[in-house]
């Protein structure tokens, strides 16, 4: 036993390609789950594996995926070009993500195995095109997977030997229930599984009961989250709604939160609100929510790993609630009926050196909190979580607290040490950019962002895939200017920034925006004997005053 629990890649009888792979990305031990499964899942076993977010269960069931199908192409009897892969994932980027990672890790075996992600509904004819190929993996809702089985474009029975679920606990919650029961129906009666998930609940038990046969069920004894070493959590109490607006603008525009930063609300209205309000004192932002193509969420989040924004406002899907059985899959909130119910941004998403996570909401469950929270402090990086919280609130922040302390009895989230009194001075401020925020304002921003959004993402699809260089112009994060913006909010005087804070404020220093014309030609000086000069004139004489 001691020689599995300190078992490297290099002892896990790997392809060397594989090997290759894992050392080109920075991998020198693999993290608990993977030390845990690959060897069982090389052996054969279904597996029920429990692991927080972050902790790298794509790799855990991508490893030992590719080195089972290298091994039967490289020894077994040759057989006939087949899907005998397949990963189930409950959303459109989650299933951009495995595939990148699954591709990473087979770069030096491409060849062999191929891989094919089906998510994107827009895409039909190119996958139809591309599943006749017979990928070695395929990746994809079950929507999707199933849409393809029903069209006879994608054929299981007689060829899958691999079945992965990633993020098991949110299949049932995104609706997928009876998908997912009709696709087991064209899978064959015997193939190993793999179910991956940050928690165990009702769901993955009845997942469980579907897929897995005597699977080792592995739960691993570690935290939810980082310790506080890692991850620093902390509680804000905000008398008024206000008060919240008021924390973010100094938090944000003095410069107080470093690094990159994700904002979490609970509706769309509120994130577009948040934006136009930030937009007051050009902090740009950006809100990436389920109601733009998934092109544009993909681009959005590719930007913000890239380090073109560092501000990033979030919705999750958790919050439009579990579907009604019988009824259709999406429906939630008011204001939020035409968000993509196949997109999630709390659970499994890689945001990169994410430095904190703001809840500007309180998470509707304790549950949503650990997901937030997970997009920080991932691997070896440190991390904050903030949480602001109104004093009607305090019963759900205790349920909270009482989920992260199940393993210590030390309280996690600590009150955060900031007086609010210091910042008096920008309410004003406050107040007048929220006056200008109103609900047209809202609803005019959201459809203009829908509009280019589906402008940049179908019209220009063509142009960007000859020029990807030009596809690096399209920001997310410029403002969007339905509401009225006033330009002196945008500079903090010295006299407003309190007497404590001078020596830590670091003000964002301002974006110079020249237009083509200035770039290329310097701006003329209003000398009018030049100008008439230039036209061939001369000035009229004013008559002098007697």
């Amino acid at each position: 036993m001691e020689d599995q629990e300190t078992l490297g890649f290099e002892h896990m009888g790997l392809d060397p390609r594989l090997l290759q792979a894992v050392a080109d990305l920075g991998w020198s031990r693999p993290t608990l789950i993977q030390e845990k499964a690959i060897p069982l899942a090389l052996e054969g076993k279904d597996l029920l594996a429990r692991a927080r977010t972050g902790s790298g269960k794509t790799a855990a069931y991508a490893i030992p995926m590719l080195q089972l199908l290298l091994h039967k192409k490289a020894t077994g009897p040759v057989k006939e070009q087949a899907v005998r892969g397949l990963v189930l994932v409950p959303t459109k980027e989650l299933a951009r993500q495995a595939q990148f990672m699954i591709q990473q890790l087979a770069a030096y075996c491409a060849r062999d195995v191929r891989v094919a992600n089906v998510s994107a509904a827009e895409d039909s004819a190119s996958q139809r095109a591309m599943l006749m190929e017979k990928p070695d993996v395929v990746v994809g809702t079950p929507s999707r997977i199933l849409n393809h089985l029903q069209q006879d474009n994608l054929k299981l029975r007689d060829s899958l030997e691999l079945l992965v679920v990633d993020e098991a606990d949110l299949l049932f919650s995104f609706g997928f229930e009876d998908e997912l029961k009709s696709l087991l129906c064209h899978l064959p009666r015997i193939y190993q599984a793999f179910l991956m998930s940050a928690t165990f609940n009702e769901d993955v038990q009845t997942l469980k009961e579907l897929v897995l046969h005597n699977p080792v069920t592995l739960k691993l004894q570690e935290s939810q989250l980082p310790g506080p070493d890692q991850l620093q959590q902390f509680q804000v109490v905000c008398e008024t709604e206000e008060d919240k607006f008021l924390l973010l603008y100094a938090l944000l525009k003095l410069s107080l939160i470093r690094g990159k930063a994700l904002l979490f609300v609970n509706t769309l209205d509120r994130g577009y609100r948040l934006r136009l309000f930030l937009e007051q004192f050009r902090i740009p932002s950006c809100v990436l929510n389920g109601e733009l193509p998934l092109r544009s969420r993909c681009h959005i989040i590719s930007q913000f790993n890239q380090g073109f924004y560092d501000c990033v406002i979030a919705t999750d899907a958790e919050v439009l609630g579990p579907p009604v059985k019988g009824k259709r899959r999406g429906r939630g909130s008011k204001g939020d009926k035409a968000s993509d119910p196949e997109s999630g941004v709390a659970r499994g998403i890689d945001f990169h050196y994410v430095s904190a996570v703001l809840n500007f909401d309180l998470p509707p469950t304790p549950e949503a909190y650990v997901h937030r929270a997970g997009r920080t402090a991932r691997a070896n990086n440190p991390g904050t979580v903030l949480t602001f919280v109104l004093p009607t609130e305090q019963p759900c922040l205790g349920k909270i607290e009482a989920l992260l302390s199940e393993e210590g009895e030390a309280p996690i989230l600590l009150p955060y040490q900031f007086k609010m009194e210091e910042i008096e001075s920008f309410r004003y401020r406050c107040r007048d950019a929220m006056r200008s925020v109103t609900k047209q304002a809202i609803r005019e921003a959201r459809l203009k962002e829908i509009k280019e959004e589906l402008l940049h993402s179908e019209k220009l699809k063509t142009y960007f895939e000859d020029n990807p260089r030009d596809l690096q112009l399209l920001r997310h994060d410029l403002p969007l200017h339905p509401a009225v913006v006033k330009p002196h909010l945008g500079n903090v005087p010295d006299y407003l920034v309190p007497a404590a804070l001078r020596g830590l404020v670091h003000p964002r220093k301002k974006r110079r925006k020249l237009s083509s014309f200035r770039k290329t030609k310097k701006v003329k000086t209003q000398n009018p004997l030049r100008d008439f000069k230039h036209r061939g004139k001369k000035p009229k004489a004013t008559a002098k005053p007697s």
